[in-house]
């Protein structure tokens, strides 16, 4: 079990990412232990055949199968809410020496060379086994922080931190992780919580303390479908609101914005705008703004009309 002290800074700073590193990172663990990730087993027989010499590098070497220990340098704290892969390369390659020497026993000395290698692979080791799924797994992640974020204005830090995993519980200002080969140490006033939704984390948890910024990975919900095949538009429900209105529910299995939607649908962003339109006078959607960005989002009469309608889908066939 560990124990990690949130202060009342803490837990002011207690914030969401999305990382592509992370799930970089993560995905090798299950590379190198399918049968301990079962849910991802079509993506490791996809992604198998076309590693190369990945099990002979130095970054398959430092990402043992779980439980083990993975080096903190590895997953540096993400900088904000979305961020991508190149950036946090750029902040792996300039981890300090001492710390890379530190978590692996060598010498600083030799920590630049390493990290820049580390980067090149981790690039490389992405475009093969990830880029292609990548769209679907941020959609899922996305999807997770929007529905934890209402969770949080809702219910709270507490709320929050004790609905994340079986494995996470907080009370009294301590956050409990049941996990015996995670470390990490209490949260100062000045530093923060990161919490990281990872789909190749599942089942389990990680946590790294090192640095201002503690991070705690966890598996998001949806995670178990993620590769299945894509939803199909319920015939039915397209004779009631019209092919497109249907496709648009359909797609909004995660919050998107109207010019994503257009790009994912075919559809003009004007014939979007129109459509979701029509959604939210009849309340199937809603629109939330993001920053610059405004999200359509599904509502539970959506999601309930949508369980009716759609058959009843297989799981995804291995490429």
């Amino acid at each position: 079990m560990v124990a990690i002290g949130l202060s009342a800074g803490g837990v002011a700073r207690v914030r969401f990412a999305i990382s592509p590193l992370w799930e970089t990172v993560a995905s090798i663990r299950v590379l190198r232990d399918p049968g301990a990730h079962a849910i991802h087993l079509p993506w490791v027989r996809r992604v198998r055949p076309r590693l190369g010499r990945l099990p002979d590098s130095e970054l398959w070497r430092l990402v043992p199968p779980g439980p083990a220990y993975v080096p903190d340098f590895l997953t540096p704290a993400p900088a904000g809410l979305f961020t991508d892969l190149p950036a946090e390369l750029d902040a792996l390659r300039a981890t300090p020496a001492a710390d890379v020497a530190a978590q692996l026993g060598e010498e600083a000395a030799a920590a630049d060379g390493l990290l820049r290698r580390l980067a090149a692979q981790l690039a490389d080791y992405f475009d093969v086994a990830l880029a292609a799924d990548w769209p679907r797994i941020r959609r899922l992640l996305e999807a997770e922080v929007f529905t934890r974020a209402r969770a949080l204005a809702a219910d709270g830090v507490g709320g929050l931190l004790n609905d994340l995993h079986e494995q996470v519980r907080w009370a009294d200002d301590t956050l409990s992780v049941a996990q015996r080969w995670c470390t990490a140490d209490d949260v100062p006033d000045g530093g923060g919580l990161v919490l990281v939704p990872s789909v190749f984390v599942w089942p389990s948890i990680l946590t790294v303390s090192t640095g201002r910024l503690a991070q705690l990975a966890y598996p998001p919900r949806g995670t178990g479908a993620l590769w299945e095949r894509p939803a199909s538009t319920p015939d039915g429900l397209a004779a009631v609101l019209g092919r497109s209105r249907a496709r648009l529910l359909v797609e909004l299995s995660a919050p998107a914005s109207t010019t994503a939607l257009a790009a994912r649908t075919g559809l003009t962003a004007g014939g979007v705008s129109q459509h979701l339109a029509a959604l939210r006078a009849a309340g199937l959607v809603t629109a939330h703004r993001d920053g610059r960005t405004v999200l359509n989002v599904r509502t539970g009469v959506a999601d309930a009309l949508l369980g009716t309608a759609a058959p009843t889908e297989g799981p995804e066939t291995p490429r």
